[in-house]
């Protein structure tokens, strides 16, 4: 059985903004501002969407949006936000599961690859990647280790937490820079939040 955050989409907002305050937000938010006018983007594990009304903040129109999530109830919210002028196709799937182009301007990976075991995230990662456009634009934000005891306690609740209720297979941090530069992508903008637990990388395809 894959993992889905379906048993969590009720409060998965605001039990982020409790325990994390409003790092998750606004290390996502810090990576909007990379994203050019008129661009094609694609979203892989969106939540609740709350992204795409910040997106539309920036840009009113002009954009081209996929969006994929996996879970129903999670996609049930995200259909509810406010888009704008901006043209944006919701697709209800696994990513590995989702035919891709290489077409995509922009990639947007939130807290994604966290949920992965080394394996997965090699896979998944090599499908995304097939997307994105030469000199494309990846932004990426998730946690990380820099040897600070509070970061193992607090990574190991959240592994423990949605093991058992979204049947996440991680039970550790997978190397996820690591993938970046095995694929020859430029690390051209980075910025940590919550004592060095969470960093934004905005990386450059080649």
């Amino acid at each position: 059985m894959a993992a889905n955050y379906n048993n969590s989409a009720w409060f998965y907002d605001l039990l982020s903004r409790i325990v994390y305050g409003k790092a998750l937000i606004n290390a996502q938010v810090y990576l909007l501002k990379h994203i050019p006018s008129n661009s094609r983007i694609l979203i892989v594990g969106g939540g609740t969407g709350w992204i795409l009304e910040k997106l539309t903040k920036l840009h009113h129109s002009g954009l081209e949006i996929t969006y994929v999530e996996v879970s129903v109830n999670m996609m049930t919210q995200s259909k509810k936000r406010n888009t704008g002028l901006n043209k944006v196709f919701f697709v209800n799937e696994a990513i590995e599961n989702v035919a891709l182009l290489n077409y995509f301007d922009v990639i947007i990976t939130s807290f994604l690859f966290d949920s992965f075991t080394e394996q997965t995230l090699q896979r998944v990662f090599n499908h995304i990647n097939k997307s994105l456009i030469t000199k494309g634009i990846w932004l990426n934000c998730d946690f990380q280790l820099t040897g600070k005891w509070l970061q193992q306690v607090l990574l190991k609740s959240m592994f423990w937490f949605f093991k058992t209720l979204c049947n996440i297979e991680a039970s550790r941090l997978p190397d996820i820079k690591k993938q970046f530069y095995q694929y020859g992508y430029e690390c051209i903008a980075r910025q940590n939040f919550l004592n060095d637990f969470i960093v934004s990388e905005v990386y450059k395809a080649p």
